[in-house]
């Protein structure tokens, strides 16, 4: 369907959709969305792909399904009008292309931004322009409409616009950067398929390709829209000066993010404490890092701060951690007799390492006892250090029960001072 239909051809439409022809249409249109249906399903497997947007998640709901229906249904379209008059693909080609719109546009967005609240108000709106568009079209009323927006016009510097121009150059904006974001999508998802030592260099360039596929459709967008690319000069040299005063913190973040992944400084899956906060490294973006603590708090630290403080990184040389316990022994006991029996019994805790061995030090004498410190070294801290600590201290406690050590309790002596003052004078 190339073209609106008048009044005219309208009404010998809804005619020829009362003729017995009109179910042949409709039982060839049903073998082309069954044969779509099954080549998808032959193309997926028993299960798609996470995320993808050829297939979806229910076979019609993704991209591949309304394409090859459209397909088929334009080829069938020729193949019937040679023998019957055409109706039902007169209106069943627009619906198939407005579907292959909108399934493209939700597909890309629910896979690019999963998490926004915002994708599900644009899914409704791409869906109720591209079903009014339908319409407008097939009544007619499109040209008419198009026609009243073209009067509307005005003058931006040296450019004329009409709202036309202004409507269809933002529809197609919009198919050009969705078209960018699946494409960025597909070479982010397959340039960081995998993990290995190469994982931050492949996440620059995931980054790169993006950010050089968003400026590519930008540009195409303005274009589109009818804006003099040549006016960009000025635009770049206005933003040059934004970035040197008033965006400089956010050009340094954006500088930092890939000096950390092309030094891999930091890489993700490291153990790292930033200004007291552990946890290991989610993932690294252009402008910060999210760094997830075992307690499922997630922290946004600026890459700035990840360049210009100190920041230790438990994981970038050696996993072993060394962790410490302490407790304390009543005076008279026995420590060097005491000393090997809780090195053994901290070695036998099953997340505590052989090499190197647990040790168990006199460390200070206190006021109630003798304080004992116990050290010990683990290869695994992304799985918690306070459960391998509270191990460690009931197999001391038990080795101190089965010894029959005391662990002292806080004593003082009081020494009580008469108040007769003679005493004191008889004393003399």
């Amino acid at each position: 369907m190339t073209r609106t239909l008048d009044t005219t051809e309208l009404s010998d439409l809804f005619a020829h959709l009362t003729k017995p022809a009109a179910l042949t249409e409709l039982a060839v249109l049903a073998g082309c969305l069954l044969a779509s249906w099954v080549i998808v399903r032959l193309l997926r497997g028993r299960v798609a792909a996470a995320g993808s947007i050829w297939f979806g998640d229910r076979i019609v709901d993704g991209v591949l399904f309304p394409v090859l229906a459209l397909a088929l249904a334009f080829g069938a379209r020729l193949l019937v009008s040679a023998t019957l008059p055409i109706a039902v693909f007169k209106l069943a080609i627009p619906i198939l292309l407005s579907l292959v719109v909108i399934r493209l546009s939700v597909r890309v967005l629910r896979v690019t931004f999963p998490h926004a609240h915002a994708v599900r108000v644009i899914e409704r709106t791409v869906s109720w322009i591209a079903w009014l568009a339908v319409v407008l079209w097939i009544t007619g009323v499109l040209p008419l409409l198009l026609e009243a927006m073209e009067e509307v016009s005005w003058k931006v510097g040296n450019t004329h616009l009409t709202l036309r121009n202004a409507v269809e150059g933002t529809l197609t904006a919009g198919l050009v950067l969705v078209v960018a974001l699946w494409i960025s999508a597909a070479i982010e998802r397959q340039l960081l398929k995998g993990s290995g030592d190469d994982l931050s260099i492949r996440k620059i360039a995931a980054n790169l390709v993006r950010a050089l596929l968003l400026f590519i459709g930008l540009l195409l967008a303005m274009s589109a829209m009818g804006i003099d690319l040549t006016a960009l000069s000025v635009l770049g040299g206005a933003l040059g000066v934004g970035l040197g005063f008033g965006l400089q913190k956010i050009a340094a973040n954006y500088v930092s993010g890939f000096v950390i992944l092309a030094e891999r400084s930091l890489r993700i899956g490291d153990m790292v404490r930033v200004d007291n906060f552990d946890g290991r490294v989610a993932d690294i973006r252009t402008r910060y890092t999210v760094i997830r603590a075992l307690s499922g708090r997630e922290a946004i630290v600026p890459n700035e701060m990840l360049i210009t403080q100190r920041v230790e990184n438990l994981s970038l040389a050696d996993m072993k951690v060394l962790l410490s316990t302490g407790v304390q022994v009543a005076y008279g006991t026995d420590v060097r007799a005491l000393q090997p029996k809780v090195a053994e019994a901290v070695a036998a805790v099953p997340r505590v390492l052989a090499d190197p061995a647990p040790s168990c030090q006199l460390a200070e004498f206190a006021a109630d006892g003798m304080n004992l410190t116990i050290n010990f070294w683990i290869a695994d801290p992304e799985n918690g250090q306070g459960n391998v600590r509270s191990d460690v201290n009931l197999a001391v406690l038990d080795v101190f029960e089965r010894e029959g050590i005391e662990i002292p309790f806080p004593q003082r002596v009081m020494h009580h001072i008469g108040a007769d003052p003679s005493a004191g004078k008889a004393g003399e």
